[in-house]
C-alpha cells in the first residue's frame, strides 16, 4: 500500500530502496543541501555575486552564486530553492559565462523579470532587481561601503609608510 510517505523501518529511520538507494523526504533533502553548501562569508563580490531577497519571507535571505550553471525553482533538487507558489518547479537558470552572470528563464509559468521587464535571457549587472514569479531579489556584486574600507586601508598603509620613512630618516641623522 502506497501512503505517499517514505518507507520507514521499526526505528523510524528511513530505509534503503530496492537498489540500495536511500529514500529521503523533501525536508531531509533540503537540509542536506544546506549542510553541504560551500562555506562563504555571505559578502558579495564580482567572483561570487549574491541574490538577496528583498521582501516577505525572502527578505534577508542571500544566495551566493558560484561558477557554472545553477538552477532556480520551487523543487528541492534545484541549486536555489524558492518555496513560493508563484515560482515554477524549475523556473530559471543562472549561468556564469566568462565572468558574466546570465539569467535564463526556463519556460516558467509566471516568468522571470529583470527591472520589471519580462526576459528570456539577459546579462545581470550590479543592482538589478530580479523577480521569479512574485519572489523578488537584488543581484549584488559588491557590498556598499566595501570600496570606502579599501580606500581607507590604502590611506592607512601609505601613512604608515611615510611615518616609517620619517623615523628611519630621523634615526640615520
Amino acid at each position: 500500500m502506497n501512503t505517499g510517505q517514505p518507507p520507514h523501518n521499526e526505528g523510524g529511520k528511513l530505509r534503503a530502496g530496492p537498489q540500495g538507494t536511500q529514500v529521503l523526504s523533501a525536508a531531509q533533502m533540503q537540509q542536506l543541501a544546506l549542510e553541504n553548501a560551500p562555506a562563504t562569508d555571505g559578502r558579495a563580490s564580482t567572483h561570487q555575486p549574491v541574490l538577496a531577497g528583498t521582501q516577505g519571507a525572502l527578505k534577508g535571505l542571500r544566495f551566493t552564486l558560484r561558477q557554472g550553471r545553477q538552477t532556480i525553482g520551487r523543487r528541492v533538487d534545484n541549486d536555489i530553492v524558492i518555496n513560493d507558489p508563484s515560482v515554477s518547479a524549475t523556473h530559471a537558470w543562472i549561468i556564469n559565462q566568462q565572468g558574466h552572470y546570465v539569467l535564463m528563464n526556463t519556460l516558467s509559468t509566471n516568468g522571470s523579470f529583470v527591472n520589471d521587464k519580462r526576459i528570456h535571457e539577459t546579462v545581470l549587472v550590479h543592482g538589478d532587481r530580479v523577480r521569479f514569479g512574485q519572489a523578488e531579489f537584488t543581484f549584488i556584486t559588491h557590498e556598499q561601503g566595501a570600496h570606502k574600507l579599501r580606500v581607507y586601508g590604502y590611506a592607512a598603509a601609505a601613512l604608515l609608510g611615510v611615518l616609517a620613512l620619517a623615523g628611519l630618516t630621523w634615526w640615520m641623522l
